[in-house]
């Protein structure tokens, strides 16, 4: 039995933030029911729209769940959400600011009807204070957190990181948030409101530069680009292309002298211009030219092999190509291949991180739109396959579009 069997979530998330929050709950067991617009369904089924019926961006996010399409503008459709929640666990959203309210679907009319519900809100800037009104996207987030102002190279403009730390880093605490509130609630049988910022969520991943730059806000913290130290850094590997780099972390003094045997060079562990980190930082363009003729005469893959079979950090800077096709990665199983057929190209999804012994769930592809309308209605509600019929008549509940 999966951890979280028993959990039955509604999901009225969108994009990301919500949907890798019901996606990890999934993976841990939950029951997700997806609801959707029958019109459009979750806007990111049509981002960068490729090979497969959805774009890969909503495949990846929304593995484990059921659609069920409605119409929750008509108030025949908000009947029937409210009909299914007393049957529900958690009620998530990430709606722009004010949508809730005026679908009124909000805490207070879920609670009438569920007093023990798990009301949960992902919002850009939370539910108060003087940015709660505006609108919010991963990116706006990180800059709003601080993460573009210490990213990118000292003499350069703040850059963008690059994974989507402000949408899925704010889905993952939202999950464990509400997971404890599930405790809470089989401890104490109470339910209880959740939200969180996610210009909040993604300070949480800024301490470190914080506690290393900023002196508790009294400074600002600086740009290092790929350099920490003459020692912690990305250095080129042969064939020189765009990704053909590996960054390594030579951090304590026997971390240097493994290092300096390792290369080949163990008169540098004595040499006066490296015997120690200051004299490594005040001769740092020296180090790096001669670990660059090292690197440079081997592959990234290479030189990760020969440094970390000698217990030092380092590794190659895998590209989005170089992920799935990691024998690492495959042979631990978290590359999970799904043949299409029908002359459609094959899908290939990344896995869930966590390894649970007395818990494991198989991912299943993101559902159609509205591909378990009838099931679910038929199931919560206990109608007739004949009033599902005129609701899809009526346009209020959409059918599967498979």
């Amino acid at each position: 039995m999966a951890a979280l069997t028993g959990l039955r979530i509604l999901d009225l998330t969108q994009w990301e933030s919500g949907t890798s929050c019901t996606q990890a709950l999934a993976w841990l067991g939950a029951d997700v029911v997806k609801i959707e617009s029958p019109a459009e369904g979750d806007p990111g089924r049509t981002l960068q729209r490729g090979y497969w019926q959805d774009s890969e961006y909503f495949i990846n996010w929304n593995c484990n769940k059921r659609s069920v399409a409605i119409d929750l503008r008509d108030p025949r459709g908000r009947d029937l959400l409210l009909g299914m929640v007393p049957q529900f666990d958690v009620f998530i959203e990430n709606f722009g600011p004010g949508v809730v309210e005026k679908l009124d679907i909000g805490y207070d009319a879920i609670k009438a009807i569920n007093p023990q519900v798990i009301y949960a809100q992902i919002k850009g800037f939370g539910l108060s204070g003087p940015y709660a009104k505006y609108k919010c996207f991963d990116m706006v987030a990180q800059a709003a957190a601080g993460a573009l102002s210490i990213t990118g190279e000292p003499d350069g403009p703040p850059m963008r990181p690059g994974p989507t730390l402000g949408d899925s880093g704010s889905g993952v605490q939202m999950a464990l948030a509400i997971t404890a509130a599930y405790a809470q609630r089989l401890r104490e049988g109470i339910g209880q409101h959740i939200e969180l910022s996610m210009q909040e969520s993604v300070t949480y991943f800024m301490r470190t530069m914080i506690a290393l730059g900023a002196e508790g806000g009294n400074k600002v913290a600086p740009r290092l680009g790929n350099e920490f130290d003459p020692t912690i850094n990305m250095f080129a590997c042969k064939p020189f292309g765009p990704n053909d780099y590996i960054y390594i972390m030579i951090v304590t003094e026997p971390h240097w002298s493994v290092f300096c045997n390792t290369i080949g060079r163990p008169e540098l562990i004595d040499d006066p211009r490296f015997v120690d980190l200051d004299a490594r930082r005040q001769h740092g363009d020296e180090l790096n030219d001669i670990i660059s003729v090292w690197t440079g005469a081997r592959t990234k893959h290479e030189a990760m092999h020969e440094l970390c079979e000698v217990g030092l950090p380092a590794s190659g800077v895998f590209d989005t190509k170089d992920l799935f096709s990691d024998p690492h990665l495959n042979e631990r199983g978290f590359i999970h291949e799904f043949p299409q057929g029908d002359g459609e190209r094959d899908l290939t999804l990344l896995g869930w991180p966590a390894r649970m012994s007395e818990s494991t769930v198989p991912i299943t592809l993101a559902p159609n739109l509205g591909a378990h309308t009838r099931s679910v209605l038929e199931t919560e509600l206990d109608l007739s396959n004949e009033e599902v019929d005129q609701l899809i008549a009526d346009g209020i509940v959409g059918r599967s579009t498979a």
